[in-house]
């Protein structure tokens, strides 16, 4: 059995975490910039705010019905979603990180009647030790431990769990789970099966042509139906949290128009790919700059992009730093209105698989000491603490708009939450 945890409103109930009096008021979190909701309570999808909703549309009824509206604080998210899979590795050696705030869970060898007390464990225990509330999904496949996660979400009588352990159970959540709402099934594809009256994820399960599906979904849509068979296609992967390709972007808050703006941002992007190859102890041999401006103003559209590859693989911010303005340089322009630059690195290898190269100096421990004493005092005094000149002070220009950004409770001495 496999069970999918999942993060209920996960971006909203870290805000709620440090405001108790946001517990029954309804909250959102904003994109980049503040653009457009990426997660909403409860609350705030029954007042009609849907899914991507720009904010600017929104913002006289949240006003009115006192929401509480945020900016995306990742640094934050992403600690808070650290203790919650610190927490779920407990319960099993063998754990898919699937996303920020979702995780799979191989049960293999609990027995069958004691999977809904093992879930509500799970439940309880997050909930306990990280107050995230969370639904658990159990079921033979991935893709029915999703359907299973869902109907936990919108049942109030399921209580945040479900476990499809019984034919009659598993009849009924497919029964009620619309095609659509599978995991792996987009509006495009439910579209096509509609077509050939496929509405529910039992009339996927149920319909006879193989070929049919192949078709209309190719392998992939045959594999999600043998799942709901209870037929497991989808392998449990516990090496998902390591990335193959790293990228940091941004839309600029203000357009950008100089050479040494863009540098900054660049050398900021450059900063965070070097510290993510780091954390999942992998090195790049490639990295690429661009830049551009916005299709949405009526203004000289340019798009620039270069790419370097290192002849031996790296994970050093100041190497990495130095090729992007390399790159940078060859891409940029004059008399641009940029709206957004990033760095993404690829040719990702273990750090202790790196194979030298005969044209390359050897390399000594000094790069590989710094960057370790780097992340250790970032650890401890918060992000971004020790970083490169070339990244700028705090107030660059091109810093996105979060004008509704909590604070980073647990990142950041200054923003420590008072205790009375």
């Amino acid at each position: 059995m496999i069970a999918l945890v999942d993060c209920n409103s996960f971006f909203c109930s870290c805000e709620r975490l440090f405001r108790p009096d946001l517990e029954r008021r309804p909250v959102g979190v904003l994109s980049n910039n503040d653009g457009c909701f990426i997660s909403r309570t409860p609350e705030l999808k029954k007042l009609g705010v849907p899914m991507a909703a720009p904010y600017f549309k929104y913002r006289h009824l949240c006003e009115k019905n006192s929401v509480a509206v945020f900016s995306a604080n990742f640094a934050l998210y992403s600690n808070i979603s650290h203790r919650v899979m610190q927490v779920l590795s407990r319960f099993s050696p063998n754990i898919e990180i699937y996303s920020i705030d979702e995780a799979f869970i191989d049960l293999s060898g609990i027995p069958k009647n004691d999977l809904v007390k093992l879930a509500t464990k799970i439940k309880q225990e997050v909930m306990q030790e990280v107050g995230i509330p969370v639904s658990v999904g159990v079921a033979k496949t991935k893709v029915l431990s999703k359907a299973a996660n869902h109907l936990a979400k919108k049942s109030k009588r399921a209580a945040g769990i479900v476990v499809l352990d019984q034919e009659r159970y598993l009849e009924h959540a497919l029964k009620m789970t619309p095609v659509e709402e599978l995991w792996g099934v987009g509006r495009k594809s439910a579209e096509k099966l509609n077509t050939i009256g496929i509405n529910s994820a039992l009339d996927l399960r149920n319909y006879q042509n193989k070929r049919m599906i192949q078709k209309l979904l190719t392998k992939n849509g045959r594999m999600i139906q043998d799942e709901l068979k209870q037929i497991s296609c989808f392998a449990m992967n516990s090496q998902s949290g390591r990335k193959q390709q790293i990228l940091c972007s941004r839309s600029f808050g203000t357009p950008v128009y100089t050479l040494a703006n863009l540098r900054e941002s660049v050398a900021n992007f450059a900063t965070s790919v070097a510290q993510r190859l780091r954390e999942q102890k992998s090195c790049c041999r490639q990295i690429s700059v661009f830049c551009h401006t916005s299709p949405f103003k009526n203004t000289p559209q340019y798009s620039g992009y270069d790419t370097y590859t290192f002849n031996t693989p790296i994970d050093d911010s100041l190497k990495l730093i130095s090729t992007s303005w390399e790159l940078l340089d060859k891409v940029y322009r004059g008399g641009i209105e940029y709206s957004k630059a990033g760095v993404v690195v690829g040719g990702i290898v273990d750090s202790d698989q790196i194979q030298l190269s005969l044209f390359n100096p050897v390399a000594n421990d000094h790069s590989e000491k710094l960057m370790s004493m780097i992340d250790m005092i970032n650890a401890m005094e918060g992000d971004r603490m020790i970083r490169s000149a070339a990244c700028g002070i705090d107030n660059q220009a091109w810093k996105m708009k979060q004008k509704m950004r909590s604070p980073r409770y647990l990142s950041s001495w200054v923003d420590l939450p008072p205790v009375s």
